[in-house]
Order: C-alpha cells, then sequence, then structure tokens
C-alpha cells in the first residue's frame, strides 16, 4: 500500500483526499475534506487572483499541510485548475502554495483536467452501469464533458461554471428571467462547440461530478442534511434532476440558506451551477434521442477529479 494525498483547487473550493492505495489502484480512503475558499473570485472580470482570495488559499495548503504531515503522506499532488489556469498572477499563487505545503502546484489545462475526473469517477463504475460514460464535472470556472468506457475517447473542457456565470449574470437575487437566458446562452453555445468533439449521442450512462451536482441531487432526494453515502451513485430519473435544477436556479439566496444539505459557501453560486447541469442534462437526452436512443436517468458520483488526483500520486 502507498499512503498518498491528492489536493484540488478550483475556482470555488480546495479539498483534500488522503488514501492508501495498493498495486492494482484500489482506492482505500483515510481523510478527506474540502473548504470554500473562492479562489476565482473575480478573475472572470480583472484577470487576476484577488489578494484575500489568495490569503484564503493558502490558510487552506497550510491546514492540509499539516493533515498531511499527521497521516505521514509519502507523496502528494497538488492540481489547480480553472482559476489559477486564468489568471495572469498565477506564480504568486504556484510560489504561495510550494511554501505552504513543500510541493510544486500543477496548474493543468482542460484535457488533463477531464482526464483526472473520467479516471476518478469510472474508477467505481466498472460493471455497475453501462457505457460509454459521460462524465460531467461542473467546477466553479470550467466545465469538463468527457465520453468514455475504459478510457477516455473524446473531451472537451468549457469556460462556464459556477462562479463565473453567478458574476457574469446572475446579479439579482433570485435572478431575473432576462440574466437566466443570458448565462444559459453562453452555456449552449459552450455545448455547441463541445458537441463538434464530443459525440454526446453515444452516451449510454450520464454522470455528474462535483459540488453543484451534488448539491442538486440533495435537493432531488430531500435529505436533511448532507450526506454523501446517500448521494453517491444515486440514479435520478432526468425529469426529476431538471426541476430540482429550476427550484435551486429560481429560489431566493436566503431560501438557498436554509436548506439543510446546502453548503454556505455554495449559496450564492448554485443557481448557476443547477443552470449548467439544467442545459447539460436537457442536451444529452435530446442527442441520445436523435441518436435513436433514450437518456430516462442520470446517475450521480461523489468519485470524482480528486479520486483521480489521488491515484495518479500513487502511479495509477
Amino acid at each position: 500500500m502507498t499512503r498518498v494525498a491528492g489536493i484540488d483547487c478550483g475556482t470555488n473550493s480546495i479539498r483534500l483526499l488522503v488514501a492508501e492505495v495498493d498495486d492494482a489502484g484500489r482506492l482505500a480512503e483515510l481523510d478527506r475534506r474540502m473548504e470554500i475558499v473562492r479562489l476565482g473570485q473575480g478573475v472572470d472580470r480583472t484577470g487576476r487572483i484577488a489578494p484575500d482570495a489568495l490569503a484564503r488559499t493558502l490558510e487552506a495548503v497550510r491546514r492540509y499541510s499539516d493533515v498531511c504531515l499527521d497521516n505521514r503522506v509519502e507523496k502528494i499532488r497538488f492540481v489547480a485548475t480553472s482559476a489559477s489556469r486564468d489568471a495572469e498572477n498565477r506564480e504568486e499563487f504556484v510560489q504561495g502554495v510550494r511554501s505552504a505545503i513543500g510541493v510544486m502546484p500543477e496548474v493543468i489545462g482542460g484535457d488533463e483536467e477531464a482526464r483526472l475526473s473520467f479516471r476518478g469517477a469510472t474508477s467505481v463504475l466498472a460493471g455497475r452501469h453501462p457505457g460509454p460514460f459521460l462524465v460531467v464535472d461542473i467546477g466553479g470556472g470550467s466545465t469538463e464533458l468527457v465520453l468514455g468506457t475504459t478510457s477516455v475517447v473524446a473531451a472537451a473542457s468549457m469556460d462556464v461554471g459556477s462562479v463565473r456565470l453567478t458574476e457574469r449574470h446572475l446579479h439579482d437575487d433570485p435572478p431575473t428571467a432576462a440574466q437566466v437566458a443570458a448565462a444559459s446562452a453562453d452555456v449552449v453555445a459552450a455545448l455547441d462547440v463541445a458537441a463538434r468533439s464530443v459525440p454526446l449521442g453515444r452516451t449510454a450512462t450520464l454522470v455528474g461530478l462535483a459540488g453543484s451536482v451534488t448539491t442538486v441531487t440533495a435537493h432531488a432526494l430531500d435529505l436533511d442534511e448532507y450526506d454523501r453515502r446517500a448521494i453517491d451513485g444515486s440514479l435520478l430519473p432526468a425529469d426529476t434532476v431538471l426541476r430540482s435544477c429550476r427550484e435551486l436556479l429560481t429560489m431566493s439566496r436566503a431560501r438557498r440558506g436554509r436548506l439543510p444539505f446546502m453548503h454556505p459557501g455554495r449559496v450564492d453560486v448554485i443557481g448557476a451551477g443547477a443552470l449548467v447541469w439544467s442545459d447539460v442534462v436537457s442536451r444529452v437526452r435530446a442527442e441520445v434521442g436523435a441518436a435513436g436512443g433514450r437518456l430516462r436517468h442520470v446517475l450521480t458520483s461523489e468519485h470524482d477529479i480528486l479520486d483521480g488526483i489521488t491515484l495518479s500520486a500513487a502511479g495509477h
């Protein structure tokens, strides 16, 4: 067994997974945690990481460093995605992370982000659901679409995410119909481009990942608290998912904040995340139907890019 840690630093959250991985690539979780740091605050508008966002993130990195030391981790892989990828001052972020935890963060591109998301999600899907899988990872700054069964066949990264669309369009509380239409137009345009390289109609199982999707699922399940075990692997009718997305998008932030499963750091951006997921589900269902199939259900997985990063840290 190799004891490793994966860190996923995205636009909205930073997450840590400490695990033991055996020679066959089986992962045994020891510690998993998440903090909302909003590294991507204002990056879409300014092109730079804000000083307070950087400070919040580096504080979390130092806490994660202590967790890794306590668990006697042998190797750490630190991956940063959309916000740091887009920022002019990302070198300041890179050097801050290196000082805080002793490893160099990898600011990866959309293709590598998609591959790691697929690896993490499909690590637990083999034999349980039919392929090809379309794995959709909705982040704060970008959304990855990855198609494949045992390996990636096609992938695309779209510059639409919960933080980016909230800052760009969804300014009112709740958002106006015009704001929702403008945000949806961005998603549809991004999907039009992605569909040129990813044959969405070949999807047999649609798999949604990350906080926006899991929160939509928690709402659809009417959970009394955020329960990772109840959410992971849940298979919901597509219409149920779309209804949950509409409800979260159109409700006020105050009402969202009273939902027992809602993380406080997602209250202001979950509407945009739900909008992205709704547009993706609707588009994939239409493409599958046009290809002669039917997409009745949508699968949610709690295994995502973080699992992929951690497995890759152990050489898998």
